[in-house]
């Protein structure tokens, strides 16, 4: 369960690039197997990019000295009607080895997040007389999986007249195999609290600035696909939030809204020694590519937030290359 999770988080399809099909593209040769995995992982690493790097208020209301909110976030990305993210098309001319089965020189093949299945290729010597054929990996959307989870746990406190520091976090994860942690930090500044008449105005208006950084590890060794030692994924996720934040004063029900700018890249290291025993490339490769990915864009959200007391409820909805729902649940004090 925890390795699902993992591989959900990052936006990973599965097992069936970390599992099954690690020994098959690397019997491609290094250079296609690092080009083909790019092109795969890089929509799943932007969803997260998307996924991660927002959530940061529930409210444009800065609060007091000494006020503070601690809260419970979970965050959907969705991908479902994301046609251009499911799929890239797979031209051989740009690889040095990998061909398809029926003869064809492109294909439209998923990504981490498609559904396509069935896609034959194989890689052969000079010669012809050694070759390996396999399938192409699918994606989490041939599972009936359309979204990717993220959660953490967010704290946040009043400082000087408008200003609110805020922190988030995940519980770090730490097993044989699995290795997970998240911090952010973030700042929010209510520029109505400067205007003599600030306790009067029917709304309140800020800005916020967000940093997110996930840290993940998955060692897969001892699943015995490939041959090899210490084999694993490094990845690290870090994004910037800037957004204008703009919400109603009203003692129970609220509404905010924010529009702004997200940016982030993404960074994953496939470490480890690889013993490739098929096809014409047999040869062990240590550490043997990365995967990098970037994402940026504008972003925008309206939600609301239930006041009761000490506890609080907000959810809201997010749009950007990638929609997300965010729901939040908050104990607080002024």
């Amino acid at each position: 369960m925890k390795r699902i999770l993992f591989f959900l988080f990052l936006g990973f399809s599965g097992f069936s690039f970390a599992q099954s099909n690690v020994n098959d593209l690397l019997a491609a040769g290094i250079e296609d197997a690092e080009q083909y995995t790019n092109a795969y992982l890089a929509p799943a690493l932007e969803a997260s990019i998307y996924n991660l790097g927002g959530s940061w208020y529930n409210t444009a209301d800065a609060k007091p000295l000494g006020g503070f909110e601690i809260s419970v976030v979970g965050n959907l990305a969705f991908f479902k009607n994301k046609d251009d993210k499911k799929g890239f098309v797979l031209n051989t001319a740009d690889y040095q080895n990998l061909q398809f089965t029926d003869g064809s020189t492109s294909k439209t093949v998923s990504t981490a997040l498609g559904d396509i299945e069935g896609i034959q290729v194989f890689v052969e010597d000079e010669s012809g007389l050694v070759r390996a054929d396999f399938e192409l990996p699918t994606g989490l959307a041939s599972e009936d999986i359309n979204f990717i989870p993220s959660g953490f746990l967010q704290a946040s406190v009043g400082l000087i007249k408008g200003t609110e520091v805020k922190a988030r976090f995940l519980p770090k994860i730490d097993t044989d195999e699995v290795s997970l942690s998240l911090f952010g930090l973030g700042i929010q500044h209510e520029f109505t609290k400067h205007l003599p008449a600030d306790k009067v105005l029917p709304v309140a208006i800020s800005a916020v600035i967000g940093y997110t950084q996930l840290n993940g590890e998955y060692d897969f060794t001892s699943t015995g696909v490939v041959d090899g030692e210490n084999q694993r994924l490094d990845t690290k996720i870090k994004t910037w939030n800037f957004q204008a934040v703009v919400s109603t004063r009203l003692p129970i029900i609220n509404f905010y809204g924010g529009l702004g700018y997200l940016s982030g890249k993404s960074e994953t290291d496939v470490l480890g020694t690889y013993v490739v025993t098929s096809g014409p490339f047999q040869t062990t490769y240590t550490d043997p590519f990365s995967v990098n990915a970037d994402a940026s864009g504008v972003i925008a959200n309206v939600g609301t937030k239930l006041k009761l007391g000490f506890f609080r409820l907000n959810a809201d909805y997010s749009l950007g290359e990638f929609n997300r729902f965010t729901f939040g649940i908050n104990f607080g004090f002024r």
